[in-house]
C-alpha cells in the first residue's frame, strides 16, 4: 500500500528508486548497499548507473523484475511514474509516493526520505546547506527577465506555472511567459513570437537540445536571446539543488547584456 512517513518504523534494507533525482539523493545519503535497483534514466551517480540492477524506464517499469528483487521500500514520483503501475506494486510492497511542485515541497521531500531511511540528521543538514546556498546567491528578482523554458521538440513543449521548474526559473531570475498555463503545454513558434520573451531556454533534458536548435529558432526569433541550459539543475530536486544557486548566478552573468 502507499505509505506515509509515519508508517515506516523499520530501516529499509532493499530500496528501489523509480526517480533519477531521488536515486542521486539516496547516494548522497550513503545508501549504496541498501539501494538495490534503479531506472535506466538514473544516470547519477555514474557508478550506480553502471552496476545497479535496472528495472526499466520511469514510465515503463518491469514489474516482474521488481517483484523478483523483493524490495522493502519503493520510492516513486506522482509526476514521473505511471499511476496504474505504482498501484500494482503498492498492493504488495511499501511504496512512498513523492509529489514535488515547489521549492518547499522539494525540501520537505528530502527530510521525509531522510526519516524513512533513518538518515534524518544527514537529510536535515542537506536542507540547511541548500537553503544557505540560495540565500548566498542574490539574484535580481525585482526585475525578472521574461523567458520561455522549452523541454521538447516536435511538438514544442514548455512548462506551466504549477511546476517545480517554474519556481526554479523565478529563483534563477526569470519570469515564465507561460506561467498562466498548467503542467507541460504544447506551444508553437507563433506563440513564442506573440509573447516575445527576452530569452528562450532550451533544456538539455528530456529532449537533448543542441546548438543547431538555437539556429532553427533564431530564424523566427532573431532578436531573442536563446541559450542551452542544464535541465538537471532546473528540474532535479534533491541533492542536486545544492548546485542550482551558483549555476543560476553564472547564467545571469552570461545574459547580463539583455
Amino acid at each position: 500500500m502507499l505509505t506515509s512517513v509515519q508508517d515506516f518504523h523499520h530501516c529499509p534494507k532493499r530500496i528501489i528508486s523509480l526517480v533519477p533525482s531521488i536515486t542521486e539523493l539516496l547516494s548522497y545519503l550513503g545508501l549504496g548497499i541498501e539501494t538495490i535497483a534503479i531506472t535506466k534514466f538514473c544516470v547519477h551517480p555514474e557508478e550506480w548507473h553502471k552496476t545497479k540492477n535496472r528495472i526499466g524506464g520511469t514510465k515503463n517499469i518491469n514489474i516482474d523484475k521488481i517483484k523478483s528483487l523483493i524490495p522493502d521500500l519503493i520510492i516513486c514520483s506522482k509526476e514521473e511514474n505511471v499511476k496504474e503501475q505504482i498501484e500494482i506494486l503498492a498492493n504488495d510492497y511499501p511504496v512512498f509516493m513523492t509529489d514535488v511542485c515547489t521549492y518547499k515541497d522539494a525540501l520537505e521531500m528530502i527530510e521525509n526520505i531522510g526519516c524513512i531511511v533513518h538518515k534524518r540528521t544527514l537529510a536535515e543538514e542537506l536542507v540547511c546547506k541548500i537553503e544557505a546556498n540560495f540565500k548566498e546567491i542574490k539574484l535580481p528578482l525585482a526585475s525578472l527577465k521574461t523567458a520561455a523554458y522549452i523541454i521538447w521538440k516536435e511538438p514544442y513543449m514548455t512548462i506551466g506555472g504549477d511546476t517545480y521548474i517554474n519556481e526554479m526559473m523565478r529563483k534563477a531570475g526569470f519570469k515564465n511567459v507561460f506561467e498562466d498555463k498548467l503542467r507541460y503545454p504544447v506551444i508553437t513558434v507563433a506563440d513564442l513570437q506573440a509573447l516575445d520573451p527576452n530569452l528562450i531556454l532550451l533544456s538539455s533534458e528530456p529532449y537533448p537540445f543542441r546548438d543547431k536548435h538555437i539556429k532553427e529558432l533564431h530564424e523566427y526569433l532573431p532578436k531573442t536571446i536563446i541559450r542551452l541550459v542544464d535541465g538537471e539543475i532546473f528540474s532535479w530536486y534533491g541533492s542536486r539543488m545544492l548546485y542550482a544557486p551558483h549555476y543560476f548566478f553564472s547564467l545571469q552573468n552570461q545574459i547580463s547584456t539583455i
